[in-house]
């Protein structure tokens, strides 16, 4: 029986935050029209974020061209482009006041170099409007293409974030329309390219099992990833693929000491942890000796 049939762990209960900045983040990306991973992606972490002034901004439309099976995002046809966005970014970054900014984006395989030079155009506001910001970009595999992944690296972001999201057996099941390879590839040329930090994560709890998540966090650092993230997967609807297990604190600290062990520079291993969860401190302690 899927896990996700029982209550949950009473180390996955987490009190909803109040106060703080949180209407006022909510506000901001209304007026300007944008969206968060954080709302569409159901992130159990989003009323923390939220109230700290912090959110995971997703470009180019809430509608993906893929249908994971983990995802809370819609899929369907997406809208054309707006032209407008990188603007807007760059204003709710000033807004919110951040020195360090995650910048996502839905999968847009309609589009012939799947969103790369849109996402080097939101960077480069961010950038000029927002003086000494760091940027972490979460991007799509891009079907594989080098030259579209070599477009968002010339934007010279910070953080260069692609998810292996699972091990590769559970591929077909959670990410039918990806590929665990060429997902590791983009990582690969992300890492040779130098400049930016590579960052990945993974789910657990999807029936994958702990020799394959070793393989998975080896392959990654092979690639040349020095940052990595592991958390919870927690089903957002009865559609969606099961929880298979609830993983232990205990494991989640298992698997962060092991990544250390293999040379990750930055690693968080937390039941909560999400790719962009506190995206900021990671990076400044990957920069450390």
């Amino acid at each position: 029986m899927p896990a996700d049939h029982l209550p949950k762990p009473p180390w996955l209960k987490k009190r909803l935050p109040s106060g703080g900045t949180l209407a006022q983040v909510e506000q901001g990306l209304r007026q300007r029209q944008l969206h968060t991973i954080c709302e569409e992606g159901m992130c159990p972490n989003r009323g923390e974020c939220f109230s700290q002034g912090v959110a995971t901004l997703l470009v180019m439309g809430n509608t993906c061209t893929r249908n994971c099976s983990f995802c809370a995002v819609a899929s369907g046809r997406p809208a054309p482009l707006d032209p407008g966005e990188p603007e807007r970014v760059a204003q709710e970054v000033a807004a919110l006041g951040l020195k360090f900014v995650v910048i996502t984006s839905v999968t847009r395989d309609d589009l012939p170099d799947g969103g790369a030079g849109h996402f080097a155009e939101v960077t480069r506001a961010v950038k000029q409007i927002n003086l000494g910001v760091g940027v972490e970009l979460l991007v799509p595999d891009f079907q594989g293409s080098a030259p579209a992944l070599d477009t968002v690296l010339a934007a010279e972001p910070e953080v260069l974030a692609h998810n292996l999201e699972t091990v590769p057996r559970l591929y077909s099941e959670v990410r039918p329309q990806a590929d665990y390879q060429r997902s590791l590839d983009l990582l690969v040329r992300a890492a040779d390219q130098g400049g930016a930090a590579v960052k990945s994560g993974i789910m657990l709890g999807l029936g994958e099992e702990p020799r394959e998540v070793e393989r998975v966090l080896t392959d990654l650092r092979e690639a040349g990833c020095s940052l990595i993230t592991l958390g919870q997967y927690l089903r957002p609807s009865a559609g969606h693929h099961p929880v298979i297990e609830y993983v232990t604190p205990e494991v989640f600290t298992d698997y962060g000491r092991l990544a250390r062990q293999m040379g990750f520079a930055a690693v968080a291993s937390e039941p909560f942890v999400r790719s962009s969860y506190l995206a900021e401190h990671y990076y400044r302690q990957s920069l450390e000796p």
